[in-house]
This record gives structure tokens, C-alpha cells and sequence, in this order.
């Protein structure tokens, strides 16, 4: 199971003068199991500070966060995550790096590798195993960056704006790639993106925070099947009513 529930969560940080920044103010929302949820929100809201705390790499000042029915404190094998910058050992081949957290949870080495060389299939990178990070492109990195955190089998999947400094053509083929891969695995999804295009190709829903501090300014349903086409009249119209409130309330920079 994959239910998450994010319950009056609240995060400051301090300021040189001795003063609080509050980033997060008393966030609430839920996604339900094999939910692909994208998060837009500006600059500064707290998008990755939200992804962290969810992950249990920082602790919230207030609130609660609960996976399952579990409140959820630390790290948890149930979580994976998925960085902008790709975070992978560039001393280590693609299959190692994709093999690195089966290693650090003590799997033999067959049973590791065995794993690892699904996960490098389903990413369509087996003839790149033995290759190094450095000779791969942007699009790939990432590929294995998700295929590493797919190897641990997390039942919830934390992308934080993944395909951001990729260029609109990889872009793209990516978001499809991911999308093929949420259809096989059925994992959550929780995806931070600035991108309203991105968000209404991805998700079931979109969460749209406030500018700092971070609270929901509103929750649209997607109610396209798919795969979507950006040219649609259905997809303008979820677009333009999501910009539309940006444009109001919600301003995205």
C-alpha cells in the first residue's frame, strides 16, 4: 500500500538576525495508493523541504505525516527519492549504482545484481550497464537515478522537479517513460514540478501551495485518461484553469 497523509505540518528555519523563516504552515493533504500527485508551487515555498520531512532526512517542527496508517518518523525502507541532480557514485558503473541500496541493506551479491539488471531493463538501459555516470547523457543519469530508487521497491516515490535541467525534448520523452513505468509498477507518486504542463500531463492531481510560507491554495483533479495529448481541448482547459489561478492567488515564479 501507498496511502500518505500529511496532517498540519508546519517548518521553520533560523534567520542571522535570530528570527524564524516559516517555509510550511500547517500543510495538510492526502494522496491515496497508486496516486501520481504533482505539487506546483514558487520558488521558495517549500516544495523540497515538504519532500525531505516526507522522506525523513529532516524532522517537522509541527505536524504529522503518516504512510499506511504509520506515523512516519525517520528514514523509512518504504520511501524512495529522486533528486534534480541525478546523486549518483561516479566512480561506480550504472548496474552499481543501480545495485547501491540492495548493497547498503546487506543482499548477497547474486541477488543484488539479479535485481538491479530488472530495473536497468525496465529503464531500456542494459547495454549501458558497465558504462560510468559521466558517459551518459542528462536524460540517462536520470533514468538510472530512478531505476536505482525503483530497486529498493518503495511502495511511495518522492521525485523532486527531476527533469528540471533537462532540455524540453528530453523533457517530454521522459515524462512518457515515467508514466510507462507508474503503469507497471503501480508505485505512489508524489512529484514536484514548476512546469503546469508537466504536472497536468503527470498527474491524477495537482496540489498548488501559496508563495512562503507554504499552505494549499487549491487541489485540482485531472479528469483525463490517458496518454494525453498537450494539444487537446480537455488539456487547455485544466491547463488554462490552473494558470488562471496562479495568475490570481497562487502566483508561480
Amino acid at each position: 500500500m501507498g496511502d500518505l497523509q500529511v496532517r498540519n505540518l508546519s517548518q521553520s528555519f533560523p534567520r542571522d538576525d535570530g528570527s524564524e523563516l516559516t517555509v510550511l504552515d500547517h500543510l495538510s493533504f492526502e494522496v491515496k495508493d497508486k496516486e501520481f500527485v504533482c505539487i506546483l508551487g514558487s520558488s521558495g515555498c517549500g516544495k523540497t523541504t515538504l519532500l525531505r520531512l516526507i522522506a525523513g532526512l529532516d524532522t517537522a517542527q509541527a505536524g504529522s505525516i503518516f504512510l499506511d496508517g504509520d506515523e512516519m518518523r525517520g528514514q523509512s525502507p518504504k520511501v524512495g527519492m529522486v533528486f534534480q541532480e541525478y546523486s549518483l557514485f561516479p566512480w561506480r558503473t550504472v548496474i552499481d549504482n543501480i545495485a547501491f541500496g540492495l548493497e547498503m541493506q546487506g543482499m548477497p551479491k547474486d541477488e543484488r545484481y539479479r535485481i538491479a539488471g530488472q530495473y536497468l531493463d525496465l529503464v531500456n538501459l542494459t547495454q549501458f550497464k558497465d558504462n560510468y555516470p559521466s558517459e551518459l547523457s542528462g536524460g540517462m543519469r536520470q533514468r538510472v537515478a530512478v531505476a536505482r530508487a525503483l530497486a529498493l521497491d518503495p511502495v511511495l516515490l518522492l521525485m523532486d522537479e527531476p527533469f528540471g535541467a533537462l532540455d524540453a525534448q528530453t523533457r517530454n520523452m521522459l515524462q512518457k517513460e515515467l508514466l510507462d513505468l507508474w503503469e507497471k509498477t503501480k508505485k505512489t507518486i508524489i512529484f514536484i514540478t514548476h512546469s503546469v504542463d508537466e504536472a497536468v500531463y503527470l498527474s491524477d492531481r495537482i496540489i498548488v501551495l501559496t508563495p512562503r510560507p507554504g499552505r494549499i491554495c487549491k487541489i485540482f483533479e485531472v479528469p483525463m485518461g490517458r496518454p494525453r495529448d498537450r494539444t487537446s481541448v480537455d488539456f487547455a482547459q485544466v491547463r488554462r484553469e490552473v494558470l488562471d489561478l496562479i495568475n490570481q492567488n497562487c502566483s508561480i515564479q
